[in-house]
């Protein structure tokens, strides 16, 4: 039987949407939800976030998905909200609970004090739930199975990690971290740290390298910006493929100079940096 060819009308489309995600949608699913907005024939995001989550995930749409690789690995900020007292199978509210335990009296300096050590370059071991693979099997996968797995421990680096509030057995904490930190695991580790165990309720994305104030979108904002004003008005939401490396310095090349560079050849007399750079 042959395969249904697919009616969409996809088009060329170039570009990265700063989406707000919205909670209950996979990365993937936000994903493809925002590209048939679009129509745009290829599209990838650049780092997962939790269906529970919400916040800034950057997609990229045609030609800006060759950059997605530098924007998984950039800095992240996070706004986490973490329960006191119960931890679960999946170290976030989405989880089965495991164990209650009571809370003990906290104040400030204790919390700050289980804090500490959660800063900087740790070591972390991701939850057993995430998409990390084993032999090509994500973990959740294995997990839903039933399979006894385990997550190998990771250095990561945790550049902030601030209480902004206390409401009873509820922190709010304010994450900023390098790639691959799991804002899940912080909360458990804080739990575990404090005597009482803690789970991860809700965590907003508030920012990925380099778009540190982000003006987001959401599928809904976008689906009534189409409706009532057409395909123009979204894609003029779009930002250029460059300014998703815009921390890299730039080096502008002539004519001939850029020739050369297509063909392979070194460029010399451009002033350009050792280091990594985008080039115009």
């Amino acid at each position: 039987m042959s395969k249904k060819k697919d009616p969409t009308p996809w088009r060329e489309v170039h570009g990265i949407l700063l989406l707000d995600k919205p909670p209950g949608l996979s990365s993937n699913q936000a994903l493809q939800k925002a590209r048939r907005l679009f129509l745009a024939a290829k599209g990838g995001h650049t780092g997962s976030l939790d269906p529970m989550a919400t916040g800034l995930l950057p997609l990229c749409f045609g030609e800006a998905t060759k950059i997605a690789g530098y924007l998984l690995g950039a800095a992240k900020a996070y706004r986490a909200t973490v329960r006191l007292g119960a931890t679960t199978t999946t170290a976030d509210a989405d989880g089965e609970i495991l164990q209650r335990r009571p809370v003990p009296a906290l104040d400030t300096a204790a919390i700050e004090a289980a804090l500490a050590p959660l800063r900087g370059r740790i070591v972390q071991v991701p939850p057993v739930y995430s998409a990390l693979k084993l032999a090509g099997v994500p973990l959740y996968k294995r997990a839903r199975d039933g399979e006894d797995v385990s997550a190998a421990p990771r250095e990561v680096e945790v550049f902030r990690l601030d209480l902004l509030r206390r409401a009873g057995d509820e922190l709010e904490l304010d994450v900023e971290c390098g790639s691959g930190t799991y804002v899940r695991s912080l909360a458990r580790d804080l739990g575990e740290a404090l005597g009482c165990g803690a789970h991860l309720t809700g965590l907003r994305r508030t920012w990925i390298d380099p778009f540190r104030e982000p003006r987001m979108y959401g599928l809904d904002e976008l689906e009534r910006l189409l409706l009532t004003q057409g395909r123009e008005a979204i894609d003029a939401l779009l930002l250029d493929t460059d300014a998703g490396l815009a921390a890299l310095p730039a080096v502008a090349l002539d004519a001939a100079q850029a020739l050369q560079l297509v063909q392979g050849q070194p460029v010399a007399g451009c002033g350009a940096a050792r280091a990594l750079c985008r080039v115009h």
